[in-house]
């Protein structure tokens, strides 16, 4: 059951709502909050009931260890609840996610023929694996001393956010929970259904509508067809595109879904098309999984080794006097190996592992700039006037080329649009550029510009089997008609 589905809008949506308002009112708080319980549970059961049990199971686990850990002061049992825990935890994500690219690995590095089992990937797993886990480090850290189950169960499973994030923090949640009413309110179902509405529209109208034209494209480079220069750029940067406003879109509507019961889950995204570097960006998209990549991972692994470094006498991090090897040592390698595990994160394949290789290249690349450029680029105010226009589209160019690898179904496919970029299959144009701009056809044809389809369907189609832009066939009908230019 999507956000954007009938039974969910015209359902669900409204039935869960008016029986929580009507129970906060005349059964109180609790009883609402158990119905929202009871709602998220079914609501995760109307995707596939049977890793219902999976789910609740991994909650009452890590429920049972966190207690264990806030009942003793011995910090050394903290870490080895924390360690079973995380564990169990990843174990189950791995388990899921990642048996079958293993067993594919094994198979294409060794020759073997592992059978590769018929596993679905249990919805949402990612996300409440990670929330877990954010409780769970607090917990052994000593920064949370209780809560109650039913809190830390709607936590988990609070429906706006169970599938997709954003990734909440239980500081941001459990006291909301605690304190909430669960009453209606006019002014939060003004805001929830205005931020629903904005994120439905991103997602059903703006989204969908450019995945139309993008997904033949990374179909044709999917079936080995070479795809030209333009057709490449087009897919890649309407991807960008269109995963901008699907996941923003939906993240939207999850704050509007929560905002409807007077929830407040975190802003996911702020406008990252604006960003003028890729950590710029970053700071932008996808915002609480930034966070949590931050907190729990890449600050954790420098501190690490800057006192590893301090303890051995060797150089630390010391802004523009910072050395070549201090800075590989703890910016540049704590960073690739924080995106590298972001893209595992994001999906079982080579090609996020890629993705994830070279947003953390382009983030160790753009830390450099900033901490060495001051030393043979002294002049700031010259710097900003030249590069304040290089800065944005460069950054674009950057992200779309890593969001390729995620998109495209395959490391060959995701190679195969990246050269159609680099101008190594050619420069096809749309054949309705010819046909309505004769001239210009005629121009661009004298210096070697060829035109994918053409001036009926007949040949239109023929290009279509023969250049390998199934996009192309998108432009028959546009063009049925017209004389064909030879």
């Amino acid at each position: 059951m999507l956000y954007n589905s009938y039974e969910f809008i015209l359902g669900f949506l409204p039935l869960v709502l008016l029986s929580c308002f009507l129970l906060a009112r005349y059964a109180g708080p609790i009883a609402a909050q158990i119905l929202l319980i009871l709602a998220s549970i079914g609501f995760y059961a109307a995707w596939n009931v049977v890793y219902v049990p999976l789910l609740l199971g991994s909650i009452t686990f890590n429920y049972w260890l966190a207690q264990r850990m806030m009942g003793t002061t011995d910090a050394s049992r903290r870490r080895v609840f924390l360690v079973l825990a995380v564990g169990v935890d990843l174990a189950l994500l791995g388990y899921y996610k990642y048996t079958n690219y293993f067993l594919s690995t094994v198979n294409s590095l060794t020759g073997t023929n592992l059978e590769v089992a018929a596993i679905l990937l249990p919805l949402g797993i990612s996300f409440y694996t990670f929330q877990q886990i954010t409780l769970l480090v607090d917990v052994s850290r000593g920064q949370v001393k209780e809560f109650r189950f039913r809190d830390f169960l709607l936590f988990v499973i609070f429906f706006p956010h169970l599938i997709a994030g954003p990734i909440v923090h239980h500081r941001e949640m459990m006291p909301q929970f605690q304190k909430a009413t669960w009453r209606f309110d006019w002014s939060n179902m003004a805001v929830g259904i205005s931020l629903f509405g904005v994120g439905l529209f991103k997602k059903t109208v703006i989204a969908d509508g450019i995945a139309q034209h993008v997904t033949p494209i990374f179909a044709d480079a999917a079936a080995g067809q070479p795809v030209s220069l333009v057709y490449a750029w087009a897919a890649a940067l309407g991807f960008t595109l269109q995963l901008y406003f699907d996941f923003s879109g939906y993240s939207e509507m999850a704050l509007g879904l929560a905002r409807m019961v007077g929830i407040r889950l975190p802003m996911n995204f702020n406008s990252p098309l604006k960003a003028s570097s890729i950590i710029d960006f970053w700071s932008r998209w996808h915002i609480t999984l930034t966070r949590f990549l931050t907190a729990y991972l890449y600050t954790p692994m420098v501190m690490t080794l800057t006192r590893r470094r301090m303890a051995k006498g060797k150089k630390i991090l010391a802004g523009q006097r910072t050395t070549i090897e201090a800075f590989l040592a703890l910016i540049a390698v704590p960073t690739v190996i924080t995106m590298f595990l972001a893209g595992i994160w994001h999906g079982a394949g080579n090609q996020y592992l890629i993705m994830g290789i070279l947003f953390g290249g382009y983030i160790a690349i753009n830390h450099a700039w900033r901490m060495f450029r001051p030393r043979f680029w002294k002049n700031g105010p010259s710097h900003d006037r030249v590069m304040g226009l290089v800065y944005g589209p460069l950054t674009l160019i950057c992200v779309a080329i890593a969001l390729v690898f995620f998109h495209a179904q395959t490391v060959p496919a995701a190679l195969d649009l990246v050269a159609g970029m680099a101008d190594l299959h050619g420069a096809a144009l749309p054949a309705i550029i010819d046909v309505r701009f004769p001239a210009l056809g005629s121009a661009l044809a004298r210096i070697g510009v060829e035109f994918t389809g053409g001036g009926t369907p007949r040949i239109a189609d023929h290009h279509c089997l023969d250049r390998g832009s199934a996009a192309c066939c998108s432009w028959v009908a546009q063009c049925a008609g017209n004389p064909a230019r030879s």
